[in-house]
Formats: structure tokens, C-alpha cells, sequence
């Protein structure tokens, strides 16, 4: 930017009561959504009020830039990229005004989250409708800006049919309501000497012609498709009494849903209500051996009062068999489909439901499906849940090709589907392309996506053709372009090939009316921009070559690695819908703090950065500052960006060019301190816990004031474990004692012991490494690769499968599983001892499951047990073992916290510029949930950085589980 730019924004800024910011690192990160698309804007506003809001377009009109409106910024087509200013709505306009239980309405402000308005409706008996595979983090100004619709159209509609009234701001700055009229009200519009009586006076001059009329119901798309996208609906506003003999009131709000903030800045949208849906469910999973097969069945299942009906191909299929979050949730496939077509049936009582799937399955009777697997209860939630993971996951295939998104919106009237889907899998077989279905079937819109590599030319030269060739087919059955996702970058220039050049002229006149100096979100549904150009890869580039410390070869490199983001933003749900990603962005509600800024961050530094080392750059600092490397993002994130990893290698290789603090350093090698520490355990711990001493400590080297520092355990680990004579054991175990259990907690470890030769367990304890676990999180990856290589070499010949390494503390032990064999020089040997490397709660209840530990080991007393589990462990293992083993008390009450993460990890929330965040993470359902609990109750956690926490957070002491199930030993 030029230096007269910067001092306009420096001025805007202060003129905000929200905030404005134009940093290099802001600007990368909102250079892209979730489409293929990457431009750098100007800046990023967070609007607080509408008057913000002008503010913003006076400014714009004045300097001839254009406002990109964004709420979660998860679109596919490219509606939230721009060069002009973005303006987050997400930030502050995120308030749910006004609930009308009468009339069945609400009233919400855009970046109000579609899933959390349900759950605030739900005790209401409503619901609102429309639900995208995005749902628990799309807003509903994005869904009127996209018109989107969903699994739930074919019963409820599209948003189109939910919006009654719209208040917005025009280009002129004026506040405007849009809302249902008479044609008595509308006349008087007419009669307005404002922008808005311009506009409605430019509306019905443009569309009171019958001929004109005439030419848009013959070229918009067949009105039976109620998923269409395509320009802006006036086929929609020609409907109403202002231009028929019909009693449909005129509302603008139809035009402006899905005109994608071209047209007017929307501050307040009312939406109509549904009562909530019945109570019981079922799903039909018809399996098939083609996608043929599938689509034919379509028209047979739909004469059935279906709620979804919803298709998923091999490629899906097998791509969730690679991710760990969505393995559980495939457990319904039986044998290897080409496609199932997923057909869920609702009703208020159990036998008019089974009288429903009845019907449904002698009707499949006459199909062609090999398996139909009736789902009820929480296994549909399971299966609807793989296919909302669907588009993350097409994201993760492995290198530069990718499944992408360009005709993945095509909708056709059903009778038409069969057919369409024939001339469109000949045209891919004639570009040699195999192409991803993905549909919602039920309303005849598939999402198929053409594998292309964007970093070639000759495949960009591909992106156009394919295109260009699908909107052709798609003319010719009368279908939509776009059914949900919208116009955008990728179809707007399409528009006038669907819709007709003289409709295509009308709209243009529409927009210019609205919007005469073409401020709202220039370049889309009007005058677009080019839809192969500022592509997110640059075709053709010669690819920069990146050594790293940390072995990314699994995808191609950490370049490729980065590049696994592909902006479906799961990073932003919020707790109330469970898992842990991503904790920094759920306190701070910042984009800038999500696991995909991340991301996109270091892939925009590492490709466009023209310095020697492309991670010296203090933006990539700030952007990792706050991230808590919970691997959170390595399992629930369905591309698997595996951020903490990113972070790790980002710290090292900037610590190359840049001075290590003192803090970091001795966090890093806080094993050989602790281990000196030992020596004189009661002096230590009267230093760290004298008021003087202790903020001396913690003053010198940044760590809260608020914090408690932890002690050193006054007991001793053994050299060796006693072994009971005569005893044949089931099985020897290698016991690896991390630091934290050699130091911290001792006690935790000597039950560890106990309780697995009670259980009759030789364990077996060598001389080796700390985990390396510390050096890791600060990135000293030297250091860490030292004790991984000797860590390895020390366990190489000892573990196997009959004798397994067990660790007590997850940080630690799942070192070996993650971090150790992208670090090892013997990989090969590294993978092995990972493959028979076990969390010790994962051991005992693989041996609890074999039979070889039973209830009647332990007490009948009656206890109750709430559990928070670390992050690692749900991230790399499974929180149910630690379940499952607490419950061999049969009389043990065990139930787990949904807490996500408890915002200590390791060190972060001991230094005092985290301290807050950390806290207010913890907060967030951890700490309530142990508060909420009777003191006789027991707490468990299996991480010494969470005890820690709930210690501070709470007053409470939180057991390991291992303790706890060493007391309860008869």
C-alpha cells in the first residue's frame, strides 16, 4: 500500500468505535475462504454498530473500494475474497434480538451462528430450518447472503423461504427495511424521493413487461428446482400481486437473499420459524455398486415422506477410513459401496415410524441397492455426522491434486437426474476425470468435484473447460449453476449463458440501481471477476524448497502440509458442540487465533515470503502465539492439518534467526532443573511456595503472578520393581517413567507400579530419556531429536508386541507415537516401538477386554467419577479407556466431561501474557463442570498439566486414574 493509503485507513480507524487492521498478517489470513480463491484486501474491519457500518461506505464511496461483508467465511465459491476492505460481522454482530413465540419468528443479527440459534430455539419448540454440512459454525448472514439450503430443504425450504424482513444499509448510507408488501403498500414505495423509492420504481419498471416476464420464467431455471442460486431471483419477485392476479405479497427480501452483499449491507435479519421437527428418527442407508445404480433409485425413495436424502460416493467413503474422528461414525458401511443414499424418516410414535421404514424397504425391494442398514438414535447422528465431515475431507488428499470446487452446485429437477448424470460422467471421462459425488439427491443437487492440480496450467486450462462444458449441460436441462453455495468468483461468469443476456442485462441494471458505485463486493454475480485468476496457487510456480527438522514426507512436505487447509473452517465451532478445536479461537473469538489462520498464514509467508528464511517473519509469531499445540486440529479437523507439529517446526526454525528467551529456555530443559531440584526437594519447594521467593521466581522469568508453581515430589522412583516370587506373570511391560512422573508426581507413578503387579504384570524399568516432550513444545528440535534417536535405540530391541512400552503421563508417552517417528534417524525402528506403545488406561482395558483383568479385582464400594481427559489422548487415543477402566468397580458411577481442553498445556498457561486466556478456557466448560460437582465426588485426570489447572481453576485435586483404580484393589 502506498503511504497515502495507509494514512486514509490510519484515519478511517480512528473514526470506528469497532476496529480496522491492515497489518501483513491480517491480510494474509483473510486473503482467502474456502473456496480456491486468494486476494490480498486492504484491510479488515470488525464493525461494533450500524454506524460503523456507514461509516465504512461513506469511506468506500469516497475512495472507490469495495466492503467484501464475511461472517464465518466457510464459502466455497469465493464470496468473501477481495482487494477492498472485509468486514467481519462475526466479531460483534453476533446478538439474537427478538423471539416471537406467536408467530413463530426471530429476529437475529448476521454473525449469529446457525446451530447456536437451535439451541436457543429448542426450549421454545422452533427451530430454524436451512442446515448446512457447516452448521456449527456458519452464520446466518452468510446463509441469506448464499441462499443456502442444506440437508433439510426437501421439508423445510431454503433460507429464501425463511427471510420476512431484512434491515440493511444501502450504498448511500440510508437504513432500510425490507419486508413483505401489498401492492397498495408498494405503490406507495414508488412514490418515495430516496434511493429505496429509486429502487423499487427501477424494479417495476424493469419487470412489469409480460414480456419480459415471459423471457425470465423461459430462462431462469425449472421453477420445480427449488435450490437455484443463479444471478439475482427476480423470477422470484415476478411471483407477487405487484405483477400477477396471484395474492403473494412483493418482498425485496428475496432478491437480496443470495445476492451475496452485492446489493446492500444487511444489519438485522427476521427470519419464520418452523416447530421442531418430530421426535423420532430413522435412517435407510441404501447401499449400491455404482452411482448409477443410486440416482436411479432417487425418484422411488422421494414418493416417501423423506426429511433428508442424502448421497455419499466411494471417494468419501474412503477417505474417512483415514481419519480418526470419522472412523466411529462409518461403522453402518457393510462391504465396500460405490455410493449409499442416505433417506431419513420421521415421526411423533415408534410404530408409525416402523410402519415408514416398512413401506421404505419393500419399495427398495424393486431397486438395485445390496444392503438398506436401518439407523436409529445416535447412530444416525454418526452417520449424518460422516457426511457433513464430506467436504473437509476431500481436502485431504494427499499432494497438489484436489477434488475442486466448480460444478459442485449443479441442480436439476429430479425427472432430469438420471440423464444429467450420464452426459455429466461423460464429459468427465472425456477430460480422463474421475469425478467425487456428492449430493443432496433428494433435491436433484449433486456436488461433484473434478480432481484437479491448480499449481499446473494445463489443469487450470481444465478448471475453465470442465466448467464451461457442465454449464452447458447444465443450460440445456433448464437446471441452477449454483443450487446453494452461490455465484461467487467460480460461476458469476456464467451468469449470462444460464440466465440469457437480456436477463443478465436486467440484474445489471438492478445492481447498478442498488449500488451505483459498485462498493458491495465487486467482481461477483455482475461484472466478475475472471474465474480462473487469483487462484490460491499460482500455475506454474516453482515450488519452494523447504528442509525441515521434522519429517512431513507423509504429505509431500510441510508446504503441502499447510496447504491440507482448505477453509471449511471447523476450527471455529463453538464448546457447546463438543471436541477441543481450536481452545485460543473459542476465548478470543479472533479468526486470527483459528487453526486455519494458522494455516493459511505460514502457507501465504512460505510461498510468497522473499526472505532466506521464509519463517523469520513476526507475524508467523504472533499468528502461533496463542496456539496451545493441543493436536486437537490433527483428528478433528477433517483435513488434518496438523498445526502443533507446524508450530513446533516454526518456532525452530525462527529461533535460527532470533534470540531464545531465558523463559523458554528453561521451560525446555525443565527436566534437568527439576532433576537438580530433587536433591533437596524441601528447600525447592519452601523457595517456590514462600510468597517472597516464589514472585521473585516467577517476576524474573514471566510466569503469572496468579499461578502456583508446581513441586518436586519428596519420594523416590525405583531403580527396579520388586517381583513377586513364584508368580507367573501374564505379560512383562516396559514401564517408561516421563519426567513429570519422576519428578512431580512420583506417587502417581509408584501406584502405576503397584497396581499392574497386583494385577499381576512384570514391569520392567530400564535407564532412558526424558520424552523430549518440553523441547518439542518450544521448538527446540535438535535437542528433541537427540533424545528421540537415543530413546530409540535404548527401546529398539526391548518392545514388541508381547512387551509393550506403557506411559502414565499423555504428553509424554504419545511423544513415541507422534513426534518420534517424524524425528528419528531410525524410522523404521521408531514406527515399530510406536506400534506397540500404549497410554497405560489404553493397556488396561485392552487387557480388561481379553479378560485378564475382571471386576471382582477391585472393591464393591460406591463411588461417583467425572473425567477430563487430556488432549492427547483424544486427539491420539480414545477417551473410552480410561472410561472402561474406571468402571471395573462395578459399583463406580463414571461419566466424562465435555471439556475440551483445560488451557494449561504444559507451560502456555503458566506465562503471564497467557494467563488470562488460558483461564478463560478453562472456564469455559472444564472449571462449571467441576465446580457444579459435590465435593464427595472424584475428579480424574490423566494429565499432570490438567491437574495443575483444575487445581488452580477450582481448588479441586484431581486424581489420575491409575490412583484411583489403584485404591479400589481388593
Amino acid at each position: 500500500m502506498t503511504k497515502t493509503e495507509i494514512e486514509q485507513l490510519t484515519k478511517l480507524k480512528k473514526q470506528l468505535q469497532g476496529n480496522l487492521l491492515f497489518d501483513d498478517l491480517i491480510k494474509a489470513i483473510y486473503a482467502t475462504d474456502a473456496s480456491v480463491y486468494r486476494i490480498l484486501p486492504k484491510a479488515v474491519a470488525y464493525p461494533k454498530n450500524s454506524e460503523d457500518i456507514i461509516c465504512l461506505i461513506q469511506y468506500a464511496n469516497q475512495y472507490n473500494i469495495s466492503l467484501i461483508p464475511r461472517t464465518a467465511g466457510t464459502s466455497l465459491a469465493g464470496q468473501c475474497v477481495g482487494d477492498g476492505i472485509i468486514v467481519d460481522t462475526s466479531k460483534y454482530f453476533n446478538q439474537i434480538l427478538n423471539l416471537d413465540e406467536v408467530n413463530k419468528t426471530v429476529t437475529v443479527q448476521p454473525g449469529v451462528v446457525r446451530d447456536e440459534l437451535n439451541n436457543y430455539l429448542k426450549p421454545f419448540g422452533l427451530f430454524f430450518g436451512p442446515n448446512t454440512s457447516t452448521s456449527n459454525r456458519c452464520m446466518i448472514g452468510g446463509m441469506v447472503g448464499n441462499n443456502s439450503s442444506g440437508t433439510t430443504s426437501i421439508q423445510y425450504g431454503v433460507t429464501r423461504d425463511t427471510v420476512l424482513k431484512l434491515k440493511t444499509i444501502l450504498s448511500d448510507g440510508s437504513d432500510v427495511v425490507f419486508e413483505a408488501l401489498s401492492k397498495k403498500e408498494f405503490d406507495v414505495k414508488l412514490e418515495l424521493d430516496t434511493l429505496e423509492g429509486k429502487i423499487y420504481r427501477k424494479i417495476f419498471n424493469q419487470l412489469k413487461s409480460s414480456h419480459v416476464q415471459e423471457q425470465i420464467r423461459n430462462n431462469f431455471p425449472k421453477p420445480e428446482i427449488h435450490r437455484r442460486n443463479t444471478g439475482y431471483a427476480i423470477d422470484e419477485l415476478i411471483k407477487s400481486e405487484v405483477f400477477t392476479n396471484s395474492s403473494i405479497p412483493f418482498n425485496m427480501c428475496n432478491l437480496l437473499t443470495g445476492s451475496e452483499g452485492t446489493l446492500a449491507f444487511t444489519t438485522e435479519i427476521t427470519l419464520q420459524l418452523q416447530k421442531l421437527p418430530p421426535r423420532k428418527s430413522a435412517m435407510v442407508a441404501c447401499h449400491f455398486n455404482s452411482v448409477e445404480d443410486c440416482l436411479n433409485t432417487v425418484e422411488t425413495v422421494m414418493t416417501h415422506n423423506l426429511h433428508t436424502c442424502e448421497m455419499m460416493d466411494k471417494t468419501i467413503l474412503d477417505l474417512t477410513k483415514h481419519n480418526k474422528t470419522q472412523q466411529k461414525n462409518r461403522q453402518f458401511v457393510q462391504g465396500d459401496p460405490k455410493a449409499i443414499l442416505m433417506c431419513e424418516l420421521k415421526s411423533e410414535t415408534e410404530n408409525d415410524l416402523n410402519k415408514q421404514i416398512d413401506t421404505l424397504l419393500n419399495s427398495l425391494e424393486q431397486e438395485k441397492s445390496y444392503a438398506n442398514v436401518v439407523l436409529k438414535n445416535d447412530a444416525i447422528n454418526k452417520a449424518m455426522a460422516l457426511r457433513k465431515a464430506g467436504l473437509g475431507l476431500l481436502g485431504n488428499m494427499i499432494g497438489d491434486k484436489k477434488s475442486v470446487a466448480c460444478i459442485e452446485d449443479t441442480a436439476v429437477a429430479l425427472p432430469d437426474l438420471a440423464n444429467y448424470i450420464k452426459a455429466f460422467t461423460q464429459i468427465m471421462t472425456n477430460y480422463r476425470q474421475e469425478a467425487v459425488y456428492y449430493a443432496h439427491a433428494g433435491a436433484g443437487e449433486l456436488h461433484l468435484r473434478p480432481i484437479l492440480n491448480l499449481k499446473d496450467s494445463h489443469d487450470v486450462t481444465l478448471f475453465r473447460k470442465i466448467t464451461t462444458d457442465v454449464a452447458k449441460l447444465v443450460k440445456e436441462y433448464q437446471g441452477s449453476m449454483s443450487g446453494e453455495h452461490g455465484d461467487g468468483i467460480v460461476r458469476a461468469e456464467f451468469i449470462p449463458m444460464m440466465i440469457g443476456d437480456e436477463n443478465y442485462k436486467l440484474i445489471k441494471q438492478i445492481k447498478s440501481v442498488f449500488d451505483p458505485n459498485t462498493i458491495f463486493n465487486r467482481g461477483k454475480i455482475v461484472d466478475a471477476f475472471p474465474m480462473d485468476e487469483n487462484l490460491r496457487y499460482t500455475p506454474g510456480r516453482i515450488e519452494p524448497k523447504i528442509k525441515t527438522k521434522i519429517d512431513f514426507s507423509a504429505s509431500k512436505g510441510i508446504l503441502r502440509e499447510t496447504e491440507k487447509c482448505n477453509g471449511s473452517g471447523d476450527c471455529r465451532k463453538s464448546p457447546e458442540f463438543g471436541g477441543t478445536m481450536c481452545p485460543s479461537y473459542r476465548a478470543t473469538k479472533n479468526e486470527k487465533d483459528t487453526t486455519r489462520a494458522r494455516a493459511n498464514a505460514l502457507r501465504e509467508f512460505l510461498t510468497h515470503s522473499d526472505k532466506e528464511n521464509k519463517f523469520n517473519h513476526q507475524e508467523l509469531k504472533e499468528v502461533f502465539d496463542l496456539c496451545l499445540s493441543c493436536k486437537a486440529c490433527a483428528s478433528e479437523c477433517p483435513s488434518s492439518v496438523d498445526v502443533a507439529s507446524l508450530k513446533a517446526e516454526f518456532q525452530y526454525q525462527y529461533q535460527k534467526a532470533n534470540r531464545t528467551s531465558l523463559r523458554d529456555k528453561l521451560f525446555a530443559y525443565n527436566n534437568k532443573l527439576n532433576n537438580i531440584a530433587s536433591y533437596t526437594p524441601k528447600l525447592t519447594n519452601a523457595i517456590f511456595t514462600n510468597k517472597i521467593t516464589s514472585s521473585f521466581i516467577k517476576n524474573l522469568i514471566g510466569i503469572s503472578p496468579q499461578r502456583t508453581l508446581p513441586l518436586i515430589s519428596t519420594k523416590k522412583f525405583p531403580n527396579k520393581t520388586k517381583l513377586i516370587s513364584n508368580q507367573e506373570y501374564k505379560k512383562e511391560i516396559y514401564l517408561f517413567v516421563d519426567e513429570f512422573t519422576n519428578h512431580l508426581d512420583t506417587q502417581i507413578g509408584l501406584d502405576a507400579i503397584e497396581l499392574l503387579t497386583k494385577l499381576n504384570y512384570k514391569v520392567t524399568m530400564v535407564k532412558h530419556e526424558e520424552s523430549g516432550r518440553s523441547f518439542i513444545s518450544k521448538g527446540f528440535l535438535d535437542q528433541a531429536k537427540i533424545i528421540a534417536n537415543k530413546n530409540v535405540s535404548i527401546f529398539k530391541n526391548l518392545i514388541t508386541e508381547k512387551t509393550p512400552l506403557i506411559g502414565i503421563e499423555p504428553s509424554a508417552i504419545y511423544s513415541f507415537k507422534d513426534e518420534y517417528p517424524k524425528l528419528a534417524d531410525d524410522k523404521d525402528n521408531a514406527t515399530k516401538i510406536a506400534k506397540h506403545t500404549y497410554l497405560i488406561e489404553e493397556f488396561l482395558n485392552q487387557e480388561a477386554q481379553k479378560g485378564n483383568i475382571v471386576s471382582s479385582q477391585f472393591s464393591e464400594d460406591s463411588k461417583t467419577i467425572k473425567i477430563h481427559a487430556h488432549c492427547y489422548q483424544k486427539a491420539l487415543g480414545n477417551t473410552s479407556d480410561t472410561f472402561h477402566i474406571l468402571n471395573l468397580p462395578k459399583n463406580y458411577n463414571v461419566t466424562i466431561i465435555s471439556s475440551g481442553c483445560c488451557g494449561m498445556a504444559g507451560s502456555f498457561g503458566y506465562e503471564k501474557e497467557h494467563y488470562e486466556i488460558s483461564m478463560q478456557i478453562g472456564n469455559q466448560t472444564l472449571f462449571p463442570n467441576i465446580r457444579n460437582t459435590n465435593k464427595e465426588i472424584i475428579v480424574s485426570a490423566n494429565g499432570t498439566s490438567c491437574r495443575h489447572q483444575i487445581l488452580d481453576g477450582t481448588a479441586r485435586q484431581a486424581l489420575h486414574p491409575v490412583t484411583i483404580l489403584n485404591q479400589a484393589l481388593i
